[in-house]
């Protein structure tokens, strides 16, 4: 892959580079993996996403490898101790969101039999492929991702607006929004 044709985000860093070409875009329906993902993305709220490629370790060993069930029987109490022993966003509430957004996805679960069906329902169980030609092209979020988003702020989730869902459906590959100039568009 050439510097000039992969998508402009991913060249500012290795870590970037490494999760554009390994990650980014790519279909996840593992209900664990969806869940690691809604956690960075509102981490991620308000900073840079290297940020948090950077303090992805840590998040795994704070949140239990994203162990849903475990993460539901916990609440804010564990905060001091996630801000004291790991390397996260030291900021309470995303913290503490993450346990009520274990209880949300559990309910969920039960409800549509998996996250993954309730969360892929807002692209029709198929990744939405766009054919962007440059990075300004791409949009901050969608009808679909507003959807998404009032949908779990609806079921009990935080730190879910807009924006974040749409970079959730990115990273999570249910939108394809790789340049079409870049290698890893017809992944």
């Amino acid at each position: 892959m050439t510097k000039d044709t992969t998508c402009a985000w991913a060249m500012n860093h290795p870590l970037e580079r490494e999760y554009h070409d390994a990650e980014w875009g790519v279909p996840v329906y593992d209900d664990r993996v969806l869940f690691e993902f809604i956690t960075l993305e509102g981490a991620q709220a308000g900073l840079s996403w290297i940020t948090i490629l950077k303090k992805r370790d840590g998040y795994k060993h704070a949140f239990l490898d994203y162990d849903i069930e475990a993460l539901s029987k916990l609440d804010e109490h564990n905060v001091e101790k996630i801000i004291e022993n790991f390397d996260v966003v030291k900021h309470k509430g995303k913290i503490a969101s993450v346990y009520g957004n274990a209880r949300a996805a559990i309910e969920l679960q039960k409800e549509y039999g998996s996250l993954s069906k309730a969360l892929w329902q807002f692209v029709d169980g198929k990744p939405m492929v766009n054919a962007w030609t440059s990075m300004e092209q791409v949009p901050a979020s969608t009808p679909e991702s507003l959807a998404m988003s009032k949908f779990l702020k609806k079921k009990g989730f935080k730190f879910i607006g807009e924006t974040i869902c749409y970079a959730f459906m990115q990273a999570t590959g249910m939108v394809n929004d790789h340049l079409v100039s870049c290698p890893c568009y017809k992944k």
